[in-house]
């Protein structure tokens, strides 16, 4: 290729123009032929190589710059989450300096594929780095490129022009003596394991089962091998009798495998049992030709998925100890998965309600059997604009990992290392409310509350402490439940020992200065506010709810504070748990029987009432304008639309007017992804368990993004992402300890406030990560230990304190 010396004055003579060559079209690849990372990763579906002149002398840039498709720029420009920067540049190119370090080579492949290669030089060994030419590139065009990058190379080498360089001189950068490129195509990676790693990571059971899938179709199920470092099943737990079977199907069984990140194939042939064995309890047992391999209760933590486009099933197993695995099944076909499901789902249903599944109607079986599929597929993308949009995310400014900012109560030039976080009161954080009409939030600790400010530039500042909460007789209490009110002004508190009462915090005293009996009969369960944004004014009224009411609650009143004509209450028992409200003051009300009432106003029957899947809901939000519905469920999240879509209420929302019969809102059941779970209980060793999850809100702005919590993991779903069938909506970031509470701060998505056991913290969302094997394991954002640092930290690292 070196006999194309010719052009060379050509292409440096004229050092106006910034770009010395360009390919106009091809595709970046990293490709990781020994990493535990993965074999490939696409990184610009659709690029550019050019090499560039630099401000100084002899110092050239091969830069790959993206090139995004006509509307794919302005959603690219949208999207907030960020992946892992690796310092090049920005998320749009990636930059790398000509130097012979990159061992840069040119290969034209059988087939005509032309190829450019470097080495990643941050990177694992072997890690190269693939530029994959399009089609229409002429071969001469390639040769020309590849012979200016020995050029450039030469000049930074020698500090010197290369006009007077020999073809023996330019031959020490060749590098064609090295091993082949390896292939950046994912289809043809020698490795099936790797293959989760390729064009898009396995961030969903449907990409997991498509793997499986592959795997099938090539005959290139690889042994599971005893010596190799592998996931490997436990033994199984014995079977009950069985008083009905409820459903019995063959199929194919997987093992997901933490090392690889992929399913293992364990037994080409099972057969799978649904079983009942006592009252309202159900039996999964697997079954080989040649051993038994798992048995289990049909309980939630079992995080059923179905997947009907690869025929897949994907679930949790626990094992006596609390270990975690993650299974597959592959159905022969679609009937066979049908059966199996229905089977399944009744068990379920029935463990969790405690009723038969034959007294449902038709409409509600097919509402339970559809909320526990892989949704993400139901609107599909091809693979080819997935990939194109996760490259928007891949790299941000570094800036964001600085954003989480820290607190401090003491003075600024003492030594971090010398800090007392807390006193060893036995007490932990339990409880965060983020203030609406004022930069505040109020942090929980047994009897005591933390205040702390929001600084302009999203930091933390701990303001003071109210180190005594008691009744206006002295009693030392932990309130159960706060809420701001009356501007931020008050707060309203909950005392756990008086379940008919609440009590009213000046907060400018930082004393409880009134109790309101709310009624003789009638118990608190929750409250809120009369509308999504009441607190920010002088209102006075709020709505709350018992096991079996929905009632206004009006401070105003002489004895008991609620009123009586707003009152709704229930002849059975609906075990209400939550509520929450719309800026208009329709209210959502759930129960731990898992199921949702909407209405348009208190005192009347519900609007709507959208059946309920089994799981008790812990926690509930709805949008400001009552668009959507967000209930938390302990294992997973239920993201409702309440908008009518068709007949004599299009247009309607479900608080406003009833749903149809036969066309009740189709939840979205958010959850982690099985393999994700087992991967967090490896880690953690705990089950999983949401806290409750809330919507980023602000008058006049719309909600983009959720945020939960589960053990020390925080979880931001992005509702763009969701609502388009995106298979990686969801971002996690790790703690060393449980994350106790945690909320947007008012009026952004940008910023997370999380309450620690004894620490709070101000996060930027940027600063999360997908959920990989690596961000999962770690790093841990550090925190303190017994009063001190446990190392010196960066600000990004740093939790605030006291509480």
């Amino acid at each position: 290729m070196f006999m194309l010396r010719n052009v060379s004055k050509f292409l440096f003579g004229d050092t106006s123009k910034e770009s010395i060559i360009e390919i106009p079209q091809g595709q970046l690849y990293l490709v990781r032929p020994i990493s535990p990372k993965g074999y490939s990763e696409l990184i610009f579906k659709d690029a550019a190589a050019t090499i560039r002149r630099t401000g100084q002398e002899f110092q050239y840039q091969l830069v790959i710059q993206r090139a995004y498709e006509e509307g794919e720029e302005e959603l690219a420009a949208e999207e907030d989450e960020e992946g892992v920067n690796d310092g090049l540049s920005d998320k749009d190119e990636k930059v790398f300096l000509l130097d012979q370090s990159l061992h840069f080579r040119c290969q034209v492949r059988e087939g005509g594929d032309k190829v450019l290669a470097w080495k990643d030089l941050s990177g694992d060994p072997g890690d190269l780095f693939e530029f994959v030419c399009d089609p229409s590139v002429p071969s001469d065009k390639v040769s020309t490129f590849a012979l200016a990058v020995a050029q450039c190379q030469y000049e930074r080498k020698h500090r010197r022009s290369v006009q007077k360089a020999s073809d023996k001189d330019l031959d020490e950068f060749s590098f064609q003596e090295e091993e082949p490129i390896p292939s950046a195509s994912p289809i043809s990676s020698p490795i099936i394991k790797s293959r989760s790693h390729s064009l898009v990571s396995a961030e969903s059971t449907s990409i997991m089962a498509r793997d499986v899938e592959y795997a099938r179709s090539k005959g290139q199920f690889k042994p599971v091998d005893s010596g190799e470092d592998r996931t490997t099943a436990p033994a199984p737990a014995s079977q009950p009798e069985a008083k009905e079977i409820l459903a019995k199907e063959t199929a194919e069984l997987h093992l997901f495998d933490s090392p690889s990140g992929t399913f293992m194939q364990q037994d080409p042939e099972v057969t799978a049992t649904v079983s009942e064995i006592g009252q309202w309890q159900y039996w999964l047992q697997i079954s080989g030709k040649d051993k038994e391999w798992l048995g289990q209760s049909v309980v939630g933590e079992i995080n059923p998925v179905f997947n009907f486009e690869y025929l897949s099933f994907i679930f949790n197993h626990y094992t006596e100890d609390g270990t975690a695995y993650s299974w597959l099944l592959r159905f022969k076909d679609q009937e066979s998965e049908e059966r199996f499901q229905e089977g399944l789902m009744q068990a379920l249903w029935e463990q969790l309600n405690e009723m038969k599944w034959v007294k449902i109607n038709d409409k509600d079986k097919e509402y339970v059997l559809d909320a526990f599929q892989d949704l993400t597929m139901e609107d599909p993308e091809t693979e080819e604009q997935e990939e194109a949009e996760a490259e928007a995310e891949e790299e941000e400014d570094e800036e964001a990992i600085d954003d989480a900012q820290r607190s401090e109560h003491y003075d600024s030039d003492e030594e971090q290392e010398d800090v007392e976080t807390h006193e060893d009161d036995g007490n932990v954080n339990s409880q965060l409310a983020v203030g609406y009409k004022h930069d505040r939030s109020f942090v929980v600790r047994g009897s005591q509350i933390g205040v702390f400010k929001h600084t302009p530039n999203n930091n933390l500042e701990f303001s003071t402490n109210i180190s005594k909460v008691e009744t206006p007789k002295g009693k030392l209490f932990s309130p159960k439940k706060v809420m701001l009110h009356a501007e931020d002004s008050n707060m309203i508190l909950q005392n756990p020992d008086d379940p008919n009462s609440l009590y009213r915090m000046d907060l400018e005293y930082g004393k409880v200065v009134d109790e309101w009996k709310v009624h003789d009969d009638v118990g608190v369960t929750s409250f809120a506010p009369e509308t999504k944004f009441s607190q920010m004014t002088s209102a006075q009224p709020f709505v709350g709810i018992s096991n079996n009411a929905l009632y206004r609650i009006d401070p105003r009143l002489a004895g008991n504070k609620l009123v009586d004509g707003d009152l709704k209450q229930y002849v059975s028992k609906n075990d209400f748990s939550a509520l929450a409200t719309t800026e208009k003051g329709y209210l959502a009300v759930a129960s731990n029987k898992g199921d949702i009432r909407m209405f348009d106003r208190l005192g009347i029957n519900a609007k709507t009432h959208i059946p309920a899947l089994g799981e008790p809901i812990i926690g509930l939000d709805v949008s400001a304008d009552g668009r959507w519905v967000l209930a938390t469920c302990r294992t997973y999240l239920l993201l409702i639309d309440s908008l009518q879509k068709e007949g004599r209420n299009e247009g309607k929302l479900g608080f406003e007017r009833s749903f149809a019969k036969d066309s009740k809102p189709q939840p979205r059941r958010l959850g982690l992804q099985p393999a994700h779970v087992a991967q967090f209980q490896h880690e953690t060793k705990q089950p999983l368990a949401f806290t409750p999850a809330r919507f980023n809100t602000g008058v006049e702005s719309t909600e983009t993004s959720i945020i939960t919590a589960t053990g020390p993991f925080i979880v931001t779903w992005s509702l763009k992402k969701v609502l388009a069938g995106r298979k990686d909506p969801y971002t996690i970031k790790r703690y060393a300890e449980n994350v106790m509470a945690d909320n947007f701060r008012f009026g952004s998505d940008k910023n997370v406030i999380v309450a620690l056991p004894n620490e709070v913290n101000m996060v930027a969302k940027r600063s999360f990560q997908k959920p990989t094997r690596e961000s999962i394991a770690g790093p841990i954002t550090p925190i303190r230990r017994g009063g001190r640092f446990s190392n010196r930290l960066g600000r990004n690292d740093i939790v605030n304190s006291p509480f």
